[in-house]
């Protein structure tokens, strides 16, 4: 029985997620988990490849898309509504794939919620992203401004130079949905984001953790990539020829490479 539907459930903390499930309700669970500044609609290229043979959850980040802003939000809260949507859609294991943002709740659930998982996927993404201040100071800007300054120049850290992100349908609807973030969501995550930092414990991660880096990536770079590689124990580290949304600059590469990895733990 192959399922393909979109659901509001209820978090820990009596908010609203918007969630959506596609493919065999029977076939091993994978669940994406977009960047910041955009949404589901993210892993398009993902989705259409594995329905078929996975059950593939897909969700807004809390203050992202359809699901509600949370201010005083922390990486356990991002984490901890990963959870509730495995029990909300009784999932009892699944394969996690985090891009940035979600990269970094990967890393969180690796650390503290292991069981749940056959596996994590970290896409450009870091144990610590950027610095507090910085983070805080972006924050305090979306608040003040709205996201207008970032859209204007979001493809020069999104994508590389050699991406024709203009001509490309999901590049541009990702830019879109930045466009159509809540702009306190967006700052919510920032501060989420500064004080994410878990550098000291990835060291803990006994699940199987493939790390997929961008070549041409400025802000999570192969030197963050190869820092997780070293500390998390029996992890691989791929590179892939993109910028920071390597899975919508590079997705063949990008499901090709994801696939293999969660083929070969079944």
């Amino acid at each position: 029985m192959s399922e393909h539907n979109s659901i509001m459930m209820t978090n820990r903390q009596g908010k609203t997620l918007s969630v959506q499930i596609n493919g065999p309700e029977n076939a091993p669970a994978i669940v994406f988990s977009n960047s910041l500044g955009t949404d589901h609609s993210m892993w398009q290229p993902q989705l259409e490849a594995l329905k078929s043979q996975y059950r593939v959850v897909t969700y807004d980040t809390r203050g992202h898309g359809q699901s509600d802003v949370i201010k005083n939000t922390t990486l356990q809260n991002l984490g901890e509504d990963v959870i509730d949507i495995l029990n909300a859609l009784n999932i009892e294991k699944a394969h996690f794939c985090g891009i940035s943002m979600g990269g970094m709740t990967a890393l969180w659930l690796g650390i503290y919620q292991a069981q749940r998982f056959h596996s994590i996927t970290v896409a450009n993404s870091a144990a610590k992203i950027w610095t507090e201040e910085g983070w805080n100071a972006r924050a305090d800007a979306v608040e003040a401004n709205g996201l207008s300054d970032l859209v204007a120049s979001t493809h020069t850290r999104w994508f590389s130079d050699k991406f024709d992100y203009q001509n490309n349908v999901l590049a541009q609807q990702t830019i879109q949905s930045l466009a159509h973030t809540p702009a306190k969501g967006y700052a919510n995550a920032c501060r989420a984001l500064a004080t994410a930092d878990v550098r000291e414990q990835i060291s803990s991660i006994t699940v199987p953790t493939l790390i997929i880096a961008g070549a041409a990536e400025p802000v999570t770079t192969i030197m963050d990539g190869e820092f997780m590689q070293q500390h998390i124990k029996g992890s691989q580290l791929y590179v892939i020829e993109a910028s920071h949304l390597s899975n919508i600059e590079q997705p063949e590469a990008f499901t090709q490479v994801f696939s293999q990895f969660i083929k070969s733990i079944q």
